[in-house]
């Protein structure tokens, strides 16, 4: 019973596939910032230039989507660091998550942060490709998170390692049972926290966390008492606190992802704000659909408007 009471809330897939922004960090433009020689430099996928999508989904989220694929005879070659990572970044920004897995493949064994955790975040990505079977599925997500917690080892100042080790943290728990997943939970806040801080201009962490705080925030008093018969003290929030983060994501990158704007539009419901509940919902409606994840926000925003 208490399984299927907690299912809903603890179901961390579901919340991080949310962070395309964990994954893409500003889905739905056609503009994007890319990491080069050592700055943040903005590109653009229509002009061919790399593009890096800051690392789920969850959220997670969706996410190994893109607007255009590298052509199939894309060669890699790679001299040295830096021409490394900005073949994995422009890989990973055409959704040629195969071809950037084995790239970085090559670099298992380096003590480098920033290969791991990109290392993390491919096979993270391969694990959620549709037509990934059961076990291969679970391979990768424990192959994700052990390069994950290498990367924050190497570098725990490094924000991308705490979000990605957060992320596949959640994703192990898909595997290890409802206590784990409600265990895991504070861990999972704690490094996504210490992501924010070490980078607050990363507008997909901040939407994550804002939609742990609204999982935990909408959990109905009944579902409360069955988490606490598990742990004394079960993870808590408020809609106040979600709305915080949703608001100061898109307060750095505004219009970065229309989940984003789902979510503040269903956060203002929550609070009983119709004003600015249509205000948000009309918003998400009316965010071009680039990706599937964009039709089905769309969807919901019109459904949720037709309610209001």
């Amino acid at each position: 019973m208490a399984g299927r009471v907690l299912m809903r809330f603890v179901n961390y897939r579901t919340l991080l596939e949310l962070t395309v922004g964990a994954k893409r960090g500003g889905i739905g433009r056609t503009s994007r910032f890319f990491w080069s020689r050592g700055r943040w430099t903005a590109g653009a996928l229509g002009s061919g230039g790399a593009a890096f999508l800051v690392g789920l989904p969850v959220l997670s989220g969706l996410s190994y989507q893109a607007f255009r694929k590298v052509q199939s005879s894309a060669v890699v070659c790679a001299l040295d660091k830096e021409e490394v990572l900005e073949q994995a970044d422009y890989l990973y920004s055409c959704a040629e998550t195969e071809k950037l897995y084995q790239l970085l493949l090559q670099y298992q064994d380096s003590e480098d942060a920033e290969f791991l955790w990109r290392l993390a975040r491919a096979s993270r990505d391969l694990s959620v490709l549709p037509g990934t079977d059961a076990g291969r599925k679970q391979q990768l997500t424990f192959e994700a998170f052990e390069y994950a917690k290498r990367a924050l080892e190497r570098d725990d100042k490094c924000f991308a390692a705490h979000k990605w080790y957060a992320i596949c943290l959640s994703d192990t728990g898909e595997f290890q049972g409802i206590k784990v997943k409600i265990g895991n939970s504070y861990i999972i806040r704690e490094h996504l926290e210490r992501s924010v801080e070490l980078n607050p201009k990363d507008a997909t962490s901040l939407h994550i966390l804002g939609y742990w705080c609204f999982a935990f925030a909408e959990l109905p008093w009944y579902q409360r008492k069955v988490a606490a018969v598990i742990f004394s003290k079960p993870p808590t929030s408020t809609f106040e606190e979600a709305l915080e983060f949703f608001l100061k994501a898109e307060e750095v990158d505004p219009n970065f992802y229309s989940k984003n704007l789902l979510m503040l539009g269903k956060t203002y419901m929550a609070m009983k704000d119709k004003e600015k509940a249509l205000l948000w919902l009309t918003k998400a409606k009316e965010y071009p659909a680039h990706t599937l994840e964009d039709k089905e926000v769309h969807k919901e925003a019109l459904e949720l408007l037709n309610q209001l």
